[in-house]
């Protein structure tokens, strides 16, 4: 964007600047000399302090030297999704073709493209941090292109909440990239998400030299300015009235200076007393009666100007005034003449944004509203999409018309499009407030309900159950609106509702497609939900109805899926496990419509299916699957809590393969994006607790408490079940910490919930293994009681790592040659298992008790391999000591 007004600024406004200034050139000095890789500018102020004459320096000094890209935000245009991200992106855009541009975006094109206009939407919702990410990567790319480049962002507490996300996002990124950003704001004028947007991008700055909040003139400033403007004979009486006046406020002193001048006025002690009037005219109503002064076309094409607030043409200004051509540029001239508007008939705008505030607020209610409708109609038009009027037909007084929310509800499916949920969701608002027709209120409300899923879950869950509770949803969309329900519901740890809510939904339909699916959400809920009534007879009922089906459509491998996750927990054979999650797939993969992207399903039934496969030790399948996931979302843009997830569970498959470093890494990307979506999210009890299992593993018991500290690993739970068990994983934190009693009291509550639910997958939920070596010093019998049992239920499952892990945990009871034969027989199915950090633990056990310096050697050298830290350790430590083993 080009800004009209950056010469016009008065040069008096950059007085006692020098810190600031001084700031700038070096700023541009080590951008252009290559000494920083990036850098960030930030200046904050009251109204008119002389933000935009610090930015017009900036755009001076990187005059000829950098490229130079410039955005504003605007009052009147916060609702407009990624408007200063396309106004400051303009020059690029407007230079690339659609293959260049898909050249230098790659992978982002799709998904950054629609948010900038540049591509067509996909027709689908997608993730606002997936396009916020997008927007970071095609800057960046852009960036490499244009360097050096400087991008200013004026009145940047007036950007809309989309454009705010990315240069949050943005400045976090600024030490790897050739750019300096510069940014003004308002203080306080910001609040609630723009206003922990901008306090990113403030932290991102360096506090006294990058971060600067700009004062006013001090009266030695006002009085030197004040003869710069006015000559030498300005007597000290009237300077200093200036700057009582003025309060040193740079906008209001020049502004003042220059109607002083334009009145002929002389600046001596005897005109002092017509300042005070005189500034009035400049600001509120003073400046409301010079407007009026200037006749009433003037002043309504000044109305208009307001009203549109962005890309100001004399001729849509006219246009929505009714003003001829030739009226329409004599206002426009009057407007210049007294510094209200400037600029040329194609780009006008206000000489400062308090003027555009005062002239927006003096419009008279029903003439801005009636302003807002003209202006809603001229964009729709010119053929513009619905989006772009939605701005204004926003401001339009409800008035039961039909056509209105029909253009808000189009709108709002563009904003989704483009990863814009709050201007979806101010649209649908907008729309009911109408009201809708009675025979499509009900579906105004359901699509108000999906538009607040990602952003809101209460508001999903209040629109939605008065969705329900009206007339006019179609069988379909009711379905799926108690569906989306549901899964609010559980976001937001309402599990037990969300089951009653399915339930009563499935029990008034006729069997059927639509009957099928709640069921399978029915059982979906129930199969995570750890204080379940009747576990036994839910398993019972889901076996019989799982018995027949054959995959036939999405409903029946749904049901086929929830089966084999319940199979899992409960410990039942993992043969059976594996051969019903192959049956869910079709010729080995997903079924059209079950994909990691697909709406109608929630990505949590897929989560079950690879944690089936992930515990029946088929680490393939669970590994393919996963790591399809992190694919889909990574090219589809869904980097938010899909993203989040997909790490988690792509780390933990390769914890359990043994490679533990690969899963730190992935499981601490995992926490670092869901810390972007939220705090205290289900998706960070998952991520937390593989990542505790997996330091410990490491044996970094320090880091683990770290995490467990961070994210407040430890009672009360969740009230959905967490993969792997999370009562087993902090007591096997507090046994290494040497909190006994503690790791007691923590398995033994493990022990009453498996009860509970009859949930005995000792791979899933080893509580056994460490309660029974926990109490054996104290209570050797039952201990012994514990290991038979474990071994009872691992034998029961049958795969080799269950086998092995319960043949491990009896030979830790036993001692002698009983001890070193159960871990010989432990080895030989660890050895068969995929998951070669327990079969390395069980090598180097062995080793120790056979005195047996091979084995040893060979459990260090898997330990080593896996990233397992103190147990590598350990096996170097006694084979040291062990000095003539055989």
């Amino acid at each position: 964007m080009a800004r009209e007004n950056a010469q016009a600024v008065p040069s008096g406004a950059l007085w006692e600047r020098d810190a600031e200034l001084a700031a700038v050139s070096a700023a541009v000095d080590g951008l252009c000399e290559g000494h920083d890789t990036g850098g960030l500018l930030v200046f904050t102020g009251e109204a008119g302090i002389g933000k935009t004459a610090v930015l017009g320096e900036v755009e001076r000094v990187a005059a000829g030297r950098c490229t130079v890209w410039t955005a504003r935000g605007g009052e009147t245009v916060t609702s407009v999704p990624f408007h200063v991200v396309r106004q400051l992106l303009q020059p690029a855009l407007v230079s690339l073709g659609p293959v260049e541009a898909r050249e230098y975006l790659g992978d982002w094109y799709e998904i950054a493209g629609p948010a900038l206009g540049i591509a067509q939407p996909g027709g689908r919702q997608v993730d606002p941090q997936g396009v916020v990410d997008g927007l970071v990567a095609a800057v960046s790319r852009l960036v490499m292109l244009h360097w050096p480049l400087v991008l200013v962002i004026d009145d940047a507490h007036w950007a809309d909440q989309e454009s705010l996300r990315w240069l949050a996002a943005f400045a976090e990124r600024l030490d790897d990239l050739p750019v300096l950003l510069v940014v003004a704001h308002r203080d306080g004028e910001a609040t609630g998400d723009s206003a922990r947007h901008l306090e990113t991008v403030g932290r991102a700055a360096r506090p006294g030299t990058s971060l600067a909040t700009l004062t006013a003139f001090t009266p030695d400033a006002t009085a030197g300015l004040t003869r710069a403007t006015l000559g030498e004979g300005a007597d000290d009486p009237f300077c200093r009235e200036v700057w009582a006046v003025t309060g040193g406020n740079p906008y209001e002193t020049v502004e003042l200076l220059a109607k002083v001048r334009a009145a002929g006025m002389e600046p001596v002690e005897s005109t002092a007393g017509a300042l005070r009037e005189l500034n009035a005219k400049a600001r509120g109503r003073g400046l409301v009666a010079t407007l009026e002064g200037l006749g009433t076309d003037a002043t309504k094409l000044a109305w208009s100007a307001a009203v549109l607030g962005t890309n100001i043409t004399l001729r849509l200004a006219a246009e929505l005034t009714g003003l001829g051509t030739e009226d329409a540029a004599h206002g426009a001239r009057l407007l210049r003449e007294a510094r209200i508007l400037t600029g040329g008939d194609d780009a006008l705008e206000f000489v400062h944004p308090l003027i555009a505030t005062a002239v927006y607020q003096s419009v008279p209610a029903a003439a801005r509203t009636a302003l807002h409708g003209q202006a809603a109609w001229a964009v729709t038009r010119s053929g513009r999409s619905a989006a772009e009027a939605s701005r204004h037909l926003l401001e339009v007084h409800p008035d039961d018309d039909p056509e209105i929310v029909d253009q808000l509800r189009r709108a709002a499916r563009e904003h989704l499009a483009v990863g814009a949920p709050e201007a979806a969701y101010r649209c649908l608002e907008r729309a009911l407030a109408e009201p809708p027709l009675p025979e499509t209120h009900a579906t105004v409300l359901y699509e108000l309900g999906c538009a607040a899923l990602l952003t809101s879950p209460n508001g999903t869950v209040a629109h939605l159950r008065a969705a329900l509770a009206m007339d006019g949803l179609e069988p379909g969309t009711r379905t799926d609106s108690v569906c989306r329900l549901s899964q609010a519901l559980v976001h937001l740890g309402h599990v037990s509702e969300a089951v009653q809510t399915i339930g009563r939904e499935a029990a008034r339909l006729e069997p059927g497609p639509d009957r099928m699916r709640l069921q399978a959400v029915h059982y979906m809920w129930e199969g995570i939900h750890t204080g379940e009534a009747d576990a036994l007879e839910r398993s019972r009922v889901l076996r019989e109805i799982a018995q027949p089906l054959t995959g036939r459509d999405n409903s029946e491998r749904a049901l086929l899926i929830l089966r084999a996750f319940d199979a899992m927990t409960r410990g039942e054979n993992a043969e059976l496990v594996v051969e019903l999650c192959d049956r869910a797939l079709v010729n080995g993969r997903l079924a059209p419509g079950l994909g990691w992207t697909d709406t109608e399903w929630s990505f949590e039934l897929l989560i079950m299916l690879g944690g089936s496969y992930l515990f029946a030790d088929r680490l393939d399948r669970a590994e393919a699957l996963f790591a399809e996931a992190l694919r889909i979302y990574e090219i589809s843009g869904w980097s938010g809590g899909h993203l989040a997830i997909a790490h988690a569970f792509v780390g933990y498959v390769h914890r359990r393969r043994g490679r533990l470093v690969e899963a730190e890494g992935y499981l601490r990307e995992s926490l670092r994006l869901a810390d972007r979506v939220g705090e205290e999210l289900p998706m960070h009890w998952d991520a937390a607790c593989m990542l505790i299992d997996t330091l410990l593993c490491r044996g970094h018991l320090g880091r683990a408490q770290e995490i467990a500290d961070r994210y407040h690993f430890g009672p009360p739970y969740p009230s959905i079940l967490i993969l792997p068990d999370a009562q087993s994983v902090r007591g096997r934190l507090l046994l290494a910490q040497g909190r006994t009693k503690e790791a007691i009291d923590e398995l033994e509550s493990a022990s009453h919930a498996a009860a509970e639910t009859d949930r005995y997958n000792t791979v899933l939920a080893p509580w056994q293994h460490l309660l029974a070596r926990a109490v054996a010093p104290r209570d050797p019998r039952r201990a012994a009681e514990l290991a038979a049992d474990a071994r009872r239920q691992a034998e029961r499952f049958g795969t080799d790592t269950a086998i092995g892990e319960a043949l491990r945990c009896a030979a830790a009871l036993e001692t002698g040659q009983r001890a070193t034969s159960l871990l010989a027989r432990a080895v030989a199915y660890l050895e068969s298992s995929p998951c070669a950090y327990e079969h390395a633990e069980a090598r180097v056990a062995y080793g120790i008790a056979a005195r047996d310096a091979g084995e040893l050697t060979r459990g260090l050298t898997l330990a080593r391999a896996c990233g397992a830290d103190t147990l590598a350790a350990r096996a170097r430590d006694v084979l040291r000591e062990g000095r003539g083993w055989g």
